[in-house]
């Protein structure tokens, strides 16, 4: 095992306040697992913003090295699954929380979190997905097997703008559906039309109060909002429809009535993306790498060095990134 030093970003706690700087380690610093993985990109969630700039208790553990995706090629296992050189993906499973994450050079990890990387995807495009990108398939195959179908009621996609919105947009598309995005900031339009959406639907729409059922409007939604947003949504899906949530931005409490669901009979269906069983996790990434070209995926995604990601956090979480932006850890 090699001893030279990589650069990784570290989290400490003092006080009560997290401080985010840039350290250099070596691979005995790194958390025990049985495969070493020499990152290459990772990328920027809403998680990943409340986590470095200490707006959000993210982290369980500190030191803790953040960045809850990452992308690279195996350096060493003892896992028969893998081999040195096989590109590799890991999304959730507790990294950048619990156990040290993709803002670093290197990461130890198990090999049973790993997923191979589709031979129709490459490692960039891997974290332009992330986690937003399978939390958004894993909704769309969730709404799939509820029954929503392609129709002439719209799905609707909460935070449309925003990364898990913004590929769901696309995927919804793409499958055929009429797509409703729903964004407060009016200079993402047209970028949500080119996505594939036929609607916009003002955020404040859906923020207003509302009646405990409203007119069915929806089939289905996909929501990464939650609070009075999910309320409202739940209240104008159609019978038989279904609503995939999986974001908790506007707030984790949801005041609604039992209306919905024994009136219409929608289901309310949540989306972890985070202890995803194998089998599952590998059959969405098996459909990401078929449903979102290349072009699509580069509209929606900007390349940064991770050198400027405490700014970049700092600009997610106070609502001003479009699409996803991946971190190139090298640079």
């Amino acid at each position: 095992m090699t001893q030279d030093t990589f650069r990784a970003l570290m989290l400490t706690q003092e006080n009560g306040a997290i401080h985010a700087e840039f350290r250099q380690l070596t691979n005995d610093d790194l958390p025990q697992g049985d495969t070493l993985v020499q990152v290459v990109y990772s990328c920027l969630n809403y998680k990943d913003g409340l986590n470095v700039t200490g707006k959000g208790k993210i982290s369980r553990f500190f030191p803790m090295v953040p960045g809850i995706d990452l992308a690279g090629t195996v350096i060493e296992t003892t896992s028969p699954a893998y081999h040195p050189g096989d590109p590799v993906v890991l999304t959730g499973w507790g990294i950048g929380e619990r156990h040290w994450g993709g803002y670093a050079q290197r990461a130890r990890v198990k090999a049973e979190w790993l997923v191979p990387l589709p031979a129709e995807m490459t490692l960039l495009h891997s974290m332009a997905i992330g986690t937003a990108g399978f939390t958004a398939m894993l909704a769309v195959m969730a709404l799939e097997e509820a029954g929503v179908k392609p129709g002439d009621r719209d799905v609707l996609v909460t935070g449309a703008a925003g990364g898990v919105g913004s590929i769901a947009t696309a995927l919804l598309a793409r499958r055929g559906y009429r797509v409703a995005a729903s964004t407060g900031r009016a200079e993402t339009h047209d970028y949500l039309r080119e996505l594939g959406a036929t609607t916009i639907v003002p955020r404040t729409e859906l923020a207003a109060p509302g009646r405990p059922l409203e007119s069915e409007r929806w089939a289905g939604a996909v929501d990464t909002v939650g609070g009075d947003v999910l309320a409202r949504v739940l209240a104008a899906t159609a019978t038989g429809g279904a609503v995939a949530a999986c974001g908790n931005a506007g707030g984790a409490n949801l005041t609604t009535t039992v209306f919905p669901f024994i009136l219409r009979g929608v289901r309310l269906i949540g989306i972890d993306s985070v202890t995803c069983p194998t089998e599952r996790r590998r059959a969405a990434w098996d459909n990401l790498a078929r449903e979102l070209p290349a072009d699509v995926l580069d509209r929606m995604t900007r390349v940064e060095p991770l050198s400027r990601v405490k700014e970049l956090c700092d600009e997610i979480v106070a609502g001003q990134v479009r699409g996803r932006v991946v971190f190139d850890v090298n640079a």
